[in-house]
């Protein structure tokens, strides 16, 4: 598979990309953004310095001017955009994927890059259609900034909490400023080791989370809070240790909305109780395709007060882009103005019978033929094809997509009890009969 990606540039190190690739990244990108100031950040992976000393010397050869911002967690570099008005920037990471893998995120000017503008980096990349300069390299620390401008937006607290940040770009960061902030803050894996010894760096794989559960339960904390490997995604775990879905989250958010007219975007696999939650409250909801920099563009576009994905990114109107750290300390804000544990508040939030993400291969000569026969099964119903086919039954929904990854579907439902979800179920096996292997696999 490729590793230019709908949203960003990623892959496996030294199989899928090495560092000459890095520099001819930074040639295309820079060729792009010729003239321009870009911020420059990197996480903690192995790989990470010598990707980054790749990118820079491409991004300066092509005529940008580059603002080194070192090793920092991905809200920083956005932080750091932002504050200092650079004309956007390139941050190496692989995100929340494992170890081995590294890669690209991008912004040119104040929002994310588009598929086609990876299309064009990827083009320019591979056909050398380089611009020629010599960009000023400078070196810019905007972690101080950065804490200085959470603890003015949240009031100090005194929950007991435990900080997961797998090893990861929070590791210092995070704990640092729950503790300046007065919490009692225990550090769970809060060294940096781009190897991610203890755990995976992808967060919203819940089984990744049993040592912090095991640790909020035997300190008797408030709440656990798990960073992925760059700290834009966060999951919370409650005072009883038990996860948090991503999904109850943002409806903990929504509720503390205080505006009269809104509107949130939250990405096509979610639960229905976001939507339902968004409508109580008095907001518009805003399904988008998952991915980050669809759910980004469309929360920018339409001045969204706040935006989710399943996969743990929390993206506010305050900020304009997604922040683990500010989502974490907005939460235990939450917690603490309520004045009650995150248990009782999570467990009125409904968790309907859901599946996971249902993966099948599927030759892509075939996958649009798949996709067809989803609409056919939908055709009385509101369909809707943000990315793949969406049907809206009834009694709940069905979600057919397309991987990005691998030659293969991905297929999720939903409905109102178990009983629906089976009959869901039995329908779209009925459509397409090669899943139900997949669907039943007791069967």
């Amino acid at each position: 598979m490729s590793i230019y990606k709908d949203c960003d540039i990623r892959g496996v190190y030294e199989k899928d990309f090495d560092a000459s690739t890095a520099y001819l990244i930074g040639r295309a990108s820079g060729s792009i953004m010729c003239g321009k100031n870009l911020a420059v950040g990197g996480d903690v992976r192995v790989s990470t310095p010598i990707l980054k000393r790749e990118l820079i010397r491409g991004l300066l050869e092509s005529g940008a001017n580059v603002a080194d911002l070192g090793m920092v967690p991905t809200p920083v570099f956005y932080f750091a955009m932002k504050r200092f008005s650079l004309d956007g920037g390139v941050t190496v990471t692989a995100s929340h994927n494992p170890a081995q893998y590294n890669g690209f995120k991008l912004m040119f000017g104040k929002t994310p890059v588009t598929p086609e503008d990876i299309s064009e980096i990827r083009r320019r990349a591979e056909s050398r259609d380089f611009t020629e300069g010599r960009g000023v390299l400078t070196q810019l620390d905007p972690g101080d900034a950065y804490s200085e401008s959470l603890m003015e937006r949240i009031k100090r607290g005194c929950l007991k909490v435990v900080i997961d940040c797998g090893n990861g770009a929070m590791s210092e960061l995070a704990p640092r400023v729950f503790e300046a902030l007065g919490y009692d803050a225990t550090r769970l894996y809060c060294e940096f080791d781009g190897n991610f010894p203890n755990r995976s760096p992808n967060p919203a794989v819940y089984e990744n989370l049993g040592d912090l559960c095991r640790t909020v339960v035997a300190n008797k904390a408030d709440i656990g809070i798990a960073f992925d490997g760059d700290g834009d995604r966060v999951v919370f775990v409650n005072d009883a240790g038990r996860i948090v879905t991503s999904e109850q989250s943002l409806v903990v958010f929504v509720e503390s909305i205080n505006a009269t007219h809104f509107s949130v975007v939250y990405d096509q696999k979610s639960s229905s109780v976001v939507k339902d939650a968004i409508i109580d409250k008095g907001g518009v909801p805003l399904m988008e395709r998952s991915g980050h920099a669809f759910i980004k563009k469309r929360f920018l576009d339409n001045n969204s007060v706040l935006a989710g994905e399943i996969s743990g990114h929390f993206f506010f109107g305050e900020f304009g882009y997604d922040d683990g750290l500010y989502a974490a300390l907005k939460m235990c804000a939450i917690i603490e103005e309520r004045k009650e544990k995150l248990s009782s508040i999570a467990d009125r939030i409904p968790c309907l019978p859901i599946t996971p993400d249902i993966r099948v291969f599927c030759p892509y000569n075939e996958q649009d033929g798949w996709l067809e026969q989803v609409r056919i099964l939908g055709w009385q119903y509101v369909i809707t094809e943000l990315d793949g086919v969406r049907v809206e039954l009834p009694d709940g929904w069905i979600l057919a997509r397309k991987s990005v990854t691998e030659e293969a579907m991905t297929f999720r439902m939903e409905a109102h009890d178990e009983e629906s979800l089976g009959f869901i179920k039995h329908l779209l096996s009925q459509a397409l009969p090669q899943l139900e292997k997949y669907i039943f696999p007791t069967r």
